[in-house]
C-alpha cells in the first residue's frame, strides 16, 4: 500500500494524474488488490482520489464472440477490444477536466457493462488491472507506455485453479464444464501472462489476503 502512496508523494509525482497497472494470470487476485489499493489511498488522500479502470470492461460481448467464433476462448487477448482500452487509457492520462466513465464485466449477467465506475477530475490515481497489461504487442505496449509503473500480481497455482473452479461454477457451469474450460483456456491464457513477468516493475503476491476476496 505504501507504494501506491508513493507514486501520489514522490519525486516527479508533480500535480499529474498517475496510472498504475496491475498484470498477471487469470484469478491472481488482481481486481481484490486494485480495490484495497483505491481504498487505502482514498481513505488516507481524500474520496475520489483514486479510481479504478478494468481491462475486464472491455471484453467482447458474447454476440460478438458468436460472430467470430471465439466463445470457447473467452478471456484469451482476441476477445478483447484492445484498441478500445488504450483509446479509454489515452483519455484518462491526457483528460483532468471531464468526468470519465468505465465500463466493467458483469459475472452474474456474463457480459461488459457501460459506465460502472467513475474517475473524476480530481482523481489523482487511476489503478487499471488486467491479464494482458504487459503484453509486448500492440496496442498493449502503447497503453503500458502511459503507466508509471506496471506490477505483476501472482498467487499460488493451485490456489488461482481453485478460484477459478468456484467462478465458473458460480456462474452455472457444472464441474466437468468448468475443468474443461480451465484447462484448454484459462491455463494456456495464464501460460501466455506468465511469460511477461520478468518485464514488470514489481511483484506482488497476494496468497496473504487474495482467497477472501473475489479475485480476478
Amino acid at each position: 500500500m505504501s507504494r501506491a502512496l508513493g507514486l501520489l508523494r514522490g519525486p516527479g509525482s508533480g500535480t499529474g494524474r498517475v496510472l498504475l497497472g496491475l498484470a498477471g494470470p487469470p484469478a491472481a487476485g488482481k481486481s481484490t488488490l486494485a480495490r484495497l489499493l483505491i481504498d487505502e489511498v482514498n481513505r488516507h488522500e481524500g474520496p475520489d482520489t483514486a479510481a479504478y479502470l478494468p481491462l475486464d470492461g472491455f471484453h467482447l460481448s458474447n454476440a460478438q464472440l458468436d460472430r467470430l467464433d471465439l466463445r470457447s476462448r473467452k478471456g484469451a487477448p482476441e476477445t478483447f477490444d484492445a484498441r478500445g482500452y488504450l483509446a479509454l487509457v489515452q483519455r484518462v492520462a491526457a483528460d483532468r477536466f471531464h468526468d470519465i466513465y468505465v465500463p466493467d464485466f458483469d459475472r452474474t449477467l456474463d457480459e461488459p457493462v457501460a459506465a460502472r465506475h467513475l474517475i473524476r477530475p480530481c482523481t489523482r490515481l487511476v489503478v487499471t488491472e488486467g491479464n494482458y497489461l504487459a503484453s509486448p504487442t500492440t496496442p498493449w505496449k502503447d497503453a503500458r507506455a502511459l503507466l508509471r509503473e506496471l506490477w505483476y500480481v501472482d498467487a499460488d497455482p493451485v490456489a488461482r485453479d481453485a478460484r477459478l473452479l468456484a467462478r465458473h461454477t458460480a456462474g452455472g457451469q457444472d464441474r466437468p464444464t468448468a475443468r474443461h474450460r480451465i484447462d484448454t483456456n484459462d491455463q494456456p491464457n495464464a501460460a501466455h501472462v506468465e511469460n511477461t513477468r520478468p518485464t514488470c516493475d514489481w511483484v506482488v503476491r497476494t496468497d496473504a489476503f487474495a482467497p477472501a476476496h473475489r479475485s480476478a
